[in-house]
């Protein structure tokens, strides 16, 4: 895919930190592109080219970018982030255009609740990821973090069966029912969340429990000007020591 024009980011960003769980800050920045509204043209122009993933749970559907255009987020990210993250050196890294447009319906039970972006990490690495706000209607929804209620032993276990077992087995199981997270359960404690606000990048530590905050109808359509049209990155670095 030719992707015209690439993400130019502010040279100058501001930086929050957010607490979004004991001794975890995500790393928050508002009007973080100069040109935000040719990433929405971009989706609408290659809209046709957006597809429902397989072997993951995201609840929508998504256009991975290319070299040249990741290449941006990836020196922003080692520029401004990578090292308050705990990040050394990136070995790994992509991005995504991304919509949610599942209807509570049709989530599986691994999409009931919060996730991870990465679940076990090879010695001495640690993995970021980022997600860039691509719409004006806050009522879409930002980013909330959790922490479990249950031991890590437990945890793995209702991850495990999420995907291992269909909706009425799993409701039976944890009495958890069909639908997006919206806010705490009896599993997890929401600790933080981060507003949706147009062209508001954060970034934060993938192995921290998070998940969309999905509040409209609107978010479950697959048109970029109004639906929750978002960017997404992943970033795999070697941590830094000490």
């Amino acid at each position: 895919m030719s992707v015209h024009p690439l993400p130019v980011f502010n040279p100058r960003p501001t930086l929050e930190r957010v607490e979004i769980g004991e001794g975890q800050y995500a790393q928050v920045i508002d009007d973080v592109l100069l040109n935000p509204e040719a990433l929405v043209d971009l989706a609408l122009q290659h809209r046709d080219q957006f597809q429902r993933p397989a072997g993951y749970a995201y609840p929508g559907v998504e256009l991975w970018m290319p070299t040249d255009f990741s290449s941006r987020l990836d020196d922003f990210f080692r520029i401004h982030i990578r090292r308050l993250l705990g990040g050394r050196r990136t070995v790994g890294m992509g991005c995504r255009l991304s919509m949610v447009n599942f209807a509570p319906n049709e989530l599986a039970p691994r999409q009931w609740n919060c996730h991870r972006d990465v679940n076990d990490l090879p010695a001495g690495q640690c993995m970021a990821a980022s997600v860039l706000y691509l719409f004006k209607d806050p009522a879409l929804g930002g980013t909330s973090f959790y922490r479990p209620r249950l031991s890590p032993a437990d945890t793995d276990q209702l991850v495990c069966d999420a995907v291992a077992m269909d909706g009425p087995a799993f409701t039976k199981r944890y009495g958890i029912a069909p639908g997006y997270m919206a806010g705490s359960n009896n599993y997890f404690e929401r600790t933080a969340m981060v507003p949706a606000r147009w062209n508001r990048m954060a970034f934060y530590d993938g192995t921290v429990f998070h998940s969309g905050d999905v509040g409209s109808a609107q978010a479950l359509v697959d048109d970029p000007r109004i639906g929750r049209l978002t960017l997404n990155g992943f970033f795999s670095c070697t941590r830094v020591a000490g």
